[in-house]
């Protein structure tokens, strides 16, 4: 996602028209669906015009650029992004940081620094080191920075265009020397600097071509937490943390080195929500920690995922990975730094049913961990407790660590990793939960992320079966409204989960012995390959991620229209502890779907047992079915939110030229409404106007196409005009492209065929011979 992308000049234009943040404020709004805020506002109007005037300065007008481009998998935007070639041919592209920063003052984390932004002084990132991880994190999930022959050079800088540098500036002091050195950073006076840097790299121009690479990119799936934990806890961190997860880590790592001789404890609080990143700080903190000799363990409530944990790592570094309940008899600061993952599942007490009488006490489990260590640090979201003896809030520990006389230190966590970054899905699943009332009542549609409802639980987890035979990670999962029978050893697992005609197991109960050969244990269900032969419930899924995630949504909460509200059915609930919890069943029941449908990175998947329920989640989504609908003229952006669209017919006897004079005239023909904008210039729609590409492409579908880069076509479905030398075939018409050599025996290749074949083998393929036969695509 980004709000603007196009030429430098034409951005020049807007900026010097004073309508690039307008411009901005349309995109914004086209996407998330509410205004962007006035400091907002003022912020794109001086920090684009500063940057303007530098490029203006500099005469880097051949060049491409994107304003506020989402960085894959998260919510952070970066500022600006131009490209172009430098002297010797080679693409280039450099993400620029803007701030209007006028001063700031030290703080004692390692990347960070403290100055006044929304309303108060607050420890912040380094600008350098701040865009550092931007194009960090690029380089290693973007295909364009990095797949060879030759990838887009990538480089960053950050401009504060308010900010003058005194005698003894806290920005360039020694412990930023790195970073600076990397990821320089230019002050209002330093324009000639600036300038330098961006025409070294970018002198050659070309910047739409090089542009046109990178939107064309792939994203990379972010890599599986429990896949690289190994290499994590061997001193080899796989994850980059941004801003606020980074200033996190700082902050506990800071406490180590000040917090260990301190007479005082030291309580460190992180909250966020799913896929914001609470484990991904922690798994890396334990290996710094660990590294640089402290000792730390890291604690869950969760047997799977801990359990996970221990498997993955091996036996060596099982040892410092624990229980919540696993400081009962621990001596007083026994522990450096104890990390203390999921808090919200924190119990009142560390005893149970199965502890023995002599060894139980009183003692609050909370005081326990702050007990057993110099420093804790607790990752929490409150809104994922799902079982009433679950008592971790954030109240519940600030007043321990009030009785213990703690310093307290408190971060939230924004950045949003799962859902293909988008803040909006979490948000809307929180609405319409009646979890929080938030901006996002309406589901629209993310160009990453996909949400669909299925009409039935077979097709459901057809799907997701599919899903995972194409590579990625899939589980199905449900609510607890079935029974969860006890395991006959040897035996093949129960089918409880039925419905009609399909019948699943649950996954195996942890205290299952001697199960069939392929059936994982409960605490491995996720991260084990056979575990998609099994449904899951919240209590194996919580903590993990998956790229698709099936969710059958029970009865044990339904959608009242009658009451206009949530309305609790515990007498369908199979979970004993959360159907005995009166009061607080609804608020678990809410909390228990909001933990399984987050649980996707690319997508989830649903089936509903009730069919108002059903209704009401559809009700609250702005999504016809087709992605290219008709908008009304007065909301028409146009390469904003709309493309326009060509009738196959009227591009006949048209060369490639005049298709994009076309293109780059101003259209007067109908435009078709479509997620993702803003777009290049290139891209216009089609309708397929036979099933010959079924089930590829249906019959009547639009098809977004570009004029084409220099980048091969083969194997690509493309748009061709075709004429040939016999008149026997010509005409526009969309197929796939294959480029074959005719060889003759004992000879080197002579000719040229091009195969353009349908998905749909009834339709025959059209061959035509390079150098006799015209076409273009």
């Amino acid at each position: 996602m980004r709000l603007y992308i196009g030429s430098t000049q034409q951005f020049i234009k807007d900026t010097v028209h004073n309508q690039i943040a307008d411009r901005l404020k349309a995109a914004f709004f086209n996407y998330y669906r509410y205004a962007p805020s006035p400091g907002e506002m003022r912020s794109w109007r001086q920090s684009l015009a500063s940057i303007s005037q530098v490029f203006q300065h500099n005469n880097l007008l051949d060049h491409g650029i994107i304003l506020e481009y989402q960085i894959p998998f998260t919510s952070k935007r970066l500022d600006c992004l131009i490209a172009g070639r430098d002297s010797h041919g080679k693409d280039n592209a450099v993400i620029i940081e803007l701030k209007q920063w006028e001063k700031c003052s030290p703080a004692d984390g390692e990347n960070e620094v403290i100055t006044y932004v929304g309303g108060a002084n607050r420890e912040v990132l380094h600008p350098s080191a701040q865009v550092g991880q931007y194009a960090t994190y690029l380089q290693d999930v973007h295909t364009a920075f990095y797949e060879p022959p030759k990838p887009v050079t990538l480089s960053a800088c950050a401009y504060l265009h308010n900010y003058r540098f005194v005698s003894d500036e806290v920005l360039l002091t020694e412990k930023f020397a790195q970073n600076l050195e990397r990821y320089p950073l230019f002050s209002m006076d330093d324009v000639d600097p600036l300038s330098g840097f961006l025409k070294t790299r970018l002198e050659g121009g070309a910047g739409l071509e090089v542009l046109g690479r990178i939107e064309d990119g792939r994203y990379r799936p972010s890599k599986k937490l429990m896949d690289h934990v190994g290499n994590v806890i061997k001193g080899k961190p796989e994850y980059i943390l941004l801003d606020e997860q980074l200033v996190a880590y700082d902050r506990v790592m800071a406490s180590a080195r000040t917090g260990i001789g301190d007479r005082r404890k030291t309580v460190i609080i992180i909250k966020g929500g799913p896929g914001t990143g609470k484990s991904v700080i922690a798994i890396n903190l334990m290996a710094d920690l660990l590294l640089a000799g402290y000792n730390a363990h890291y604690a869950t409530g969760s047997k799977a995922f801990t359990e996970t944990l221990r498997k993955i790592i091996g036996n060596r570094g099982a040892v410092q990975f624990k229980y919540f309940n696993s400081y009962m008899d621990a001596n007083p600061d026994a522990v450096d730094v104890l990390i203390c993952d999921e808090a919200h599942r924190i119990r009142e007490t560390s005893h149970n049913r199965f502890t023995a009488k002599a060894k139980r006490t009183d003692a609050p489990q909370i005081q326990e961990l702050i007990s057993a260590s110099r420093v804790s640090v607790f990752f929490i979201d409150q809104d994922q407790i799902v079982r009433p003896a679950e008592i971790g809030s954030v109240r519940h520990i600030r007043e321990f660590a009030a009785k213990n006389d703690c310093l307290l230190f408190e971060h939230e966590l924004e950045t949003q990793f799962r859902c293909s970054g988008s803040d909006a899905f979490v948000s809307w699943i929180n609405n319409t939960l009646g979890i929080a009332r938030t901006a996002h009542v309406l589901w629209t549609g993310e160009e990453n992320f996909e949400f669909k409802i299925f009409d039935s639980p077979e097709s459901l987890e057809a799907t997701i079966r599919l899903k995972a035979r194409e590579g990625f990670s899939a589980r199905m999962t449900a609510g607890f409204c079935w029974e969860w029978s006890k395991h006959n050893p040897k035996a093949a697992l129960n089918d409880d989960v039925v419905i009609g005609e399909y019948k699943r197991p649950w996954n195996a109960r942890h205290e299952a012995t001697k199960l069939p050969k392929g059936v994982p244990k409960a605490q491995f269900w996720a991260h084990d390959p056979n575990g998609i032969d099994q449904i899951g419930c919240v209590y194996t899924a919580q903590g993990f991620e998956f790229d698709y995630v099936g969710v059958i949504f029970g009865n044990d909460i339904m959608y009242s229209f009658l009451d206009g509200s949530w309305v609790g059915h515990p007498e369908n609930s199979k979970d004993p502890v959360v159907r005995g919890a009166k009061g607080k069943f609804i608020d678990l029941a809410k909390n228990t779907y909001r933990v399984l449908l987050s649980r996707g990175l690319k997508g989830c998947y649903v089936y509903f047992l009730d069919p108002d329920t059903e209704k009401f989640f559809r009700s609250r989504m702005d999504i016809t079915g087709e992605a290219h609908h008709k908008v009304r003229e007065e909301e028409i952006e146009p390469y904003v939110n709309a493309l326009p669209l060509f009738d196959l017919r009227d591009l006949e006897g048209m060369s490639l030229a005049e298709w994009r004079a076309r293109l780059e005239e101003c259209w007067k023909g109908e435009y078709r409404h479509v997620l993702g904008g803003p777009f290049l210039r290139n891209r216009f729609l089609v309708r397929a106007e036979d099933a010959s590409m079924e089930p590829l492409i249906p019959k009547d579908a639009f098809c977004q196409f570009r004029i084409p880069s220099v980048e091969s076509p083969d194997n690509q479905v493309v748009l061709a005009g075709i004429s040939t030398y016999s008149k026997k075939t010509s005409g526009v018409t969309i197929k796939r492209y294959q480029r074959l050599s005719i060889i003759q025996a004992g000879q080197v290749a002579e000719t040229t065929k091009i195969l353009l074949t349908s998905e749909n083998k009834t339709f025959p393929a059209l061959e035509l011979r390079a150098g006799v036969d015209n076409i273009e695509i």
